[in-house]
């Protein structure tokens, strides 16, 4: 991930175009070390999160499943506990942005799918491209959202929407996540886009930053809790389902 800092606006650049910008195990730890980074950083102000190339972030680099079906074997039990502690680590990358003290605006075009949507749930802004497209895309894989678009999206966007976009999968373009409130604005092309997103980056980078980090702060504190305990549950639901574990009684993999 590139990492960059002008005139207090650190720009942070997913940087696997030949990838589609999706997220291998080093490059989940790169963002989350961007973002501990920005935070410590006492010039920047406010950050923007963007990809290079044709794609915004296609998700989680298929490697990372291949390598999860690998890695953990033997008894049902020994499969659950590791795939709870790897789902809790990626939660943890994408915790990274709520954490940063610094405001954080994603910049989205093009694909935007799976762990893509993960992550601008987490930011506190966000703008994309008119034929930007999104999608909940975890259920055609076989697996459930596990890391807070559903915990973080129905704060959003009316849960109603969040469900049947989760349950289909289906993919909605720029227009229409602005119009269900996923997107503060959609903008017809690249230069509206940047022109959007430096404009207010720059009105946030002139205001006092601790009032900004107070301000952050007060916003998440009224959902981190449900936030957090939900990411347990589905972490623990997931991993759960992963090693094959049935439904227990109380909706949990047991």
């Amino acid at each position: 991930m590139e990492y960059r800092v002008t005139d207090g606006v650190a720009r942070l650049t997913f940087n696997r175009p030949e990838r589609a910008n999706a997220l291998d195990e080093d490059a989940w730890q790169a963002m989350k070390d961007a973002f501990e980074r920005a935070s410590a950083d006492n010039e920047v102000r406010v950050v923007v999160l963007e990809g290079t190339g044709k794609h915004f972030c296609a998700g989680m680099d298929l490697s990372v499943l291949q390598n999860l079906q690998t890695k953990f074997t033997g008894p049902r039990e020994r499969v659950r506990e590791g795939v709870l502690a790897f789902i809790t680590d990626l939660q943890a990358c994408i915790t990274a942005i709520e954490r940063c003290d610094k405001p954080v605006i994603a910049a989205v075009h093009g694909a935007c799918v799976g762990a893509g949507v993960d992550i601008i749930t987490a930011c506190d802004i966000r703008y994309c491209l008119k034929d930007a497209s999104f999608s909940i895309k975890e259920i055609d894989l076989g697996i459930v959202a596990d890391l807070g678009t559903l915990q973080r999206m129905p704060a959003l966007v009316n849960p109603g929407v969040v469900a049947e976009l989760a349950f289909t999968g289906r993919t909605f373009d720029g227009k229409e996540a602005a119009r269900i409130g996923l997107v503060n604005e959609a903008l017809a092309n690249a230069g509206q886009l940047q022109y959007r997103v430096g404009t207010v980056a720059d009105a946030i980078a002139a205001k006092p930053p601790r009032i900004v980090a107070g301000i952050k702060r007060t916003l998440l504190q009224q959902r981190g809790r449900r936030v957090s305990e939900g990411l347990s549950y589905v972490a623990s639901l997931s991993a759960g389902l992963i090693a094959g574990m049935p439904f227990g009684s109380d909706g949990e993999s047991s």
